[in-house]
Formats: C-alpha cells, sequence, structure tokens
C-alpha cells in the first residue's frame, strides 16, 4: 500500500494539533501501523535532539516516543528558534543555517520548501502512515504566500486535512466555518472533516451543533475529545498552565524567573508534577521571597535575557537569597549567566559585544557558531546519581569553576560546575530532572528531606497512553483514517483498559 498521509491543521494555535497527532501516533502504533510524525515548519524555543544527532521541535519528539520510534531531525524539517520580535534562527535538517528576519525568511521559503519535501519523502519511503501536524491556522492571510506550514504543504503533496477547534476557548463553529470560508476553492476540498477538542461536559448537549455544523459545511465532525484534566505532555511551546494545588508545609519552594526568550522550559514538567514541591514561574523579583531553590533556565537570547533580570533587580535578590543559604541552579543559558563573562564576538544571538555575568561561578562563555547538540548520560557530582540529558547551546565556557564538575559524563568528558561551598550548580544538561535518581539527588541537595522518587519517563508513558485511550473513543478513527483497518474484536476497536 502506498504511504498515507494525513495532516491535521488548527483553527489557531493551541487548538491541540500537537496533542491529536501525538494521540493518533500511539493509537496507530497499538494497531501494529509504521508511524511517524512529521511538522514542515515549527516556531519554538522547546527543542531535543534527534537520534541524528541534529534539533526538532520538542512535540516532535513527544510523538516519536507516543510511534514508538526514535525522533529524527526528518520529524521536523525547519524549527525557527525566536531570537528577538524580529528575528529567528533558523535550523534546517537539524542545523542552523542563520538568523533571518520575518521579510528574509519569507524570501528563504523556496530553499525551505525544498528541505521540506525532502524529508517528508524521506519519511514516506520507510513508514506506512504519516501524520502531519500544521503551524497556526491555515486562515493565516498574510502568511499563505510560499507558505510550507499548512495549505501549501498539503497541497504539494496532495494529502486531506482535518480541521481541529478549541471549544473551551469558546466561539469554535466560528473557527471551523470562518477558517473554511478564508480557504481556497481546492483547499476547502481537501478538508475531509472536523475534530472538536476539550469539551467539558455531556456531549449530548453539542448535537444540536454538530448537526447544523455538518449540513452547513458538508463535512462530518469525526468526534469531540473531552477535556483531559491533568494530562501531563510536553509544551510544544507556551508555558502551560497548571491548576493551583494545596501543599503540604514542608514543600520545597522552587522558583524559576520567565525570561523573555526562555528555552527548554520542559526541564521544569517533573518539578512542577512533584507532589512535595511548591514550583512557581516569577517575573517579579520581589516573589522571590523564602524560595529554597531558585533555577535560571535556558535562554535564546542570553545576554539580553541577563540584561532583563538586572533591570528587574533579579542579581541583588538572588544575592540575598543566596546570603540566607538558599541554593540556586543555572541550566544551560542560565549556567553561562553564572559566570563572570559572555562574549558574542561574531553576533550570535544580536549585536556584538560582551555582558559580564553574575559572577557566582569562575566561568567565561564565548558563543561560538558551531552548535552542541547531543544526547548524553553519566553522573551528578552529587552522591553519584545517574543522570541523562541532551546539550543545545552555542557557547564554549572555560575558567577554573570548571576543575569542580557539577557532572562527569560516561564519554570521560566533565560538564558544568558546583561551587565550593556548594550553594551552586551548574550544567548544559537540559532534562536534568528527568531521570528519577538525579531528581532525588537535586532535591535533597536543595533541602527536602526525604523526597519521593518519581519516573517522569513512565508518567509520560502513561499520559499518552491515556491520550490513545480518548482518542480511540471518542473519534470515528476509521473514518478519520479510512486506509487502516480498526483493531481486532470484530472492528471494535480495544483500549488499554479492555485489553
Amino acid at each position: 500500500m502506498r504511504t498515507q498521509t494525513l495532516m491535521i491543521q488548527g483553527t489557531t494555535s493551541d487548538a491541540g494539533k500537537s496533542t491529536l497527532v501525538a494521540g493518533l501516533c500511539r493509537v496507530m502504533r497499538r494497531r501494529g501501523v509504521r508511524v511517524a510524525p512529521f511538522k514542515p515548519q515549527n516556531m519554538s524555543l522547546n527543542s531535543a535532539v534527534g537520534a541524528d544527532g541534529g534539533e526538532l521541535g520538542r512535540a516532535q519528539a513527544l510523538q516519536a516516543q507516543a510511534a514508538g520510534i526514535a525522533p529524527t531531525s526528518d520529524m521536523n524539517p525547519v524549527l525557527l528558534k525566536p531570537q528577538s520580535d524580529t528575528g529567528a534562527q533558523v535550523i534546517v535538517h537539524g542545523r542552523p543555517v542563520g538568523t533571518l528576519s520575518a521579510v528574509e525568511f519569507h524570501d528563504y521559503k523556496r530553499l525551505a520548501r525544498e528541505a521540506v519535501l525532502a524529508s517528508y519523502w524521506r519519511l514516506a519511503a520507510a513508514y506506512e502512515l504519516i501524520l502531519v501536524e500544521g503551524a497556526g491556522s491555515p486562515a493565516e492571510i498574510n502568511l499563505r504566500g510560499g507558505d510550507i506550514a499548512n495549505m501549501g504543504f498539503a497541497e504539494a503533496i496532495d494529502c486531506p486535512v482535518a480541521l481541529i477547534a478549541d471549544i473551551d476557548r469558546g466561539g469554535v463553529f466560528a473557527h471551523l466555518v470562518g477558517t473554511l470560508a478564508l480557504l481556497g476553492e481546492s483547499e476547502r476540498a481537501r478538508v475531509t472533516g472536523f475534530v472538536i477538542n476539550r469539551f467539558r461536559g455531556d456531549p449530548a448537549l453539542l448535537k444540536p451543533g454538530l448537526d447544523w455544523l455538518e449540513a452547513h459545511t458538508g463535512k462530518p465532525v469525526f468526534g469531540v475529545l473531552p477535556y483531559l484534566h491533568d494530562l501531563h505532555l510536553d509544551a510544544e511551546d507556551a508555558i502551560a498552565r497548571l491548576p493551583e494545588r494545596a501543599m503540604p508545609a514542608a514543600a520545597l519552594r522552587v522558583r524559576v524567573p520567565v525570561l523573555p526568550r526562555i528555552a527548554n522550559h520542559t526541564d521544569f514538567d517533573p518539578l512542577r508534577a512533584h507532589p512535595q514541591i511548591d514550583f512557581r514561574y516569577l517575573e517579579d523579583s520581589a516573589d522571590l521571597a523564602g524560595a529554597d531553590l531558585v533555577i535560571l533556565p535556558g535562554s535564546k537570547s542570553v545576554r539580553a535575557d541577563l540584561a532583563w533580570l538586572s533591570e528587574r533587580g533579579w542579581p541583588e535578590r538572588l544575592a540575598r537569597h543566596l546570603r540566607y543559604g538558599g541554593k540556586l541552579i543555572g541550566i544551560c543559558g542560565g549556567l553561562q549567566m553564572l559566570g563572570t563573562r559572555i562574549a558574542d564576538p561574531h553576533g550570535i544571538e544580536g549585536a556584538r559585544g560582551e555582558s559580564a555575568g553574575l559572577g557566582w561561578l569562575d566561568l567565561e562563555t564565548e558563543l561560538h557558531p558551531v552548535k552542541q547538540l547531543r544526547n548524553v548520560s553519566g553522573r551528578l557530582a552529587l552522591k553519584g546519581a545517574r543522570v541523562r540529558g541532551y546539550e543545545i547551546h552555542m557557547g564554549q565556557s572555560s575558567g577554573a569553576a570548571l576543575a569542580r564538575p557539577s557532572v562527569v559524563l560516561d564519554e570521560g568528558r566533565a560538564d558544568g560546575a558546583l561551587s565550593a561551598d556548594g550553594q551552586i550548580l551548574g550544567t548544559y544538561l537540559h532534562g536534568l530532572f528527568e531521570e528519577p535518581a538525579a531528581c532525588t539527588a537535586l532535591l535533597k541537595w536543595a533541602g527536602l528531606e526525604a523526597p519521593l522518587t518519581l519516573d517522569h519517563a513512565q508518567r509520560r508513558e502513561e499520559a499518552l497512553e491515556r491520550l490513545a485511550d480518548a482518542v480511540e473513543q471518542s473519534l470515528d478513527v476509521a473514518r478519520l483514517l479510512p486506509h487502516f483497518p480498526a483493531a481486532a474484536d470484530g472492528g471494535r476497536v480495544l483500549t488499554r483498559a479492555a485489553r
């Protein structure tokens, strides 16, 4: 059978495209289908390192896990990483090709299109089904020219499209009908139907609206996905809001500044879900009082984000935090900020120049054109706990502080630094808290006396299974993907609970 392709496009950003593709990947994997995710063009500061050593969006790495395959940069051939309001680093086939403004990227789209199609056809040669995720909305009139992210791609390879809309936002029927109205005739024809996402309540109450939508558009509603409370999956880009939790008095208070260009904030997902941690993102340094642990996160514009911290009084309040015995971690860009100097002689992240660091670790960083991309494992200096993670950085650090590394990698290389007084830890490793032993050791170091040891990877697997159950129970998957039969027992889909 010829490789089949289905593209999921959304009426808005955050309509649920990434989640639906992940859910469908897991559903089809359950049915024994060789399936792969694909996102032609992504804009995100949450990224991962693929098995091929290339960079790709974090959401596509999650979708690959749902499909039971190793992620590669072909699954996200064009990745845009914003460095300012007007410019972004452009990653093609896993490697940076430069920093372009929006106007410059528009002119670059012809080359980007070639890269997108080359990656798609490589995947199509290896898999039975490709599930494609669009970007934003296909109805953005100003972005239609040379489009490679939505209908431009669908038309280029001639694949069907399903539209998903988020009913929790309100106006779901207007979103769907309005999006169709703004598409060209051939584009409307390739939309095979709709999925409504994040519905709270009894679906029977929605039936009159669904009947009207189908009659008005002549297209079916494949199903209504429920609002899945406490479904914790890696965010594609924006920081997901979690409900407030009642915390025990002994909870460890962890605070992270929300930098303007915060990168890979998924590093903190294991902490946000931990029942013994009072975790909060902060913008105002005045809210830092009482913190046990502060973590400086990764950044796509380290010098600019360091200036943002300084303008808002963070250095003074962090100094007070350390004087009172608080612990401080810097990850990637955060590690660089902890040093004495950050130099950008090539203008990689903005204007050429250098900035004074916070000065708490004796190291200097210089940004280089070649990006370091690798998956690594090793042992923490703390109790020798096993740690796994990945490096994505353009800076190279040197200095006396590195003689006390925070991590010794299995390849024999040292990483990061641990201050002589044991209060400050810096590392280039993203994913620092994912390995249970490493997370437990870090929480003990930060002051939590008896931390629970949680397996974040297992928790992610359980979330994918729960999502797949919801997709199978709520959507007419056989109609959405007609070339693939339903699972066993006389055509009735078996959910995980029934197997």
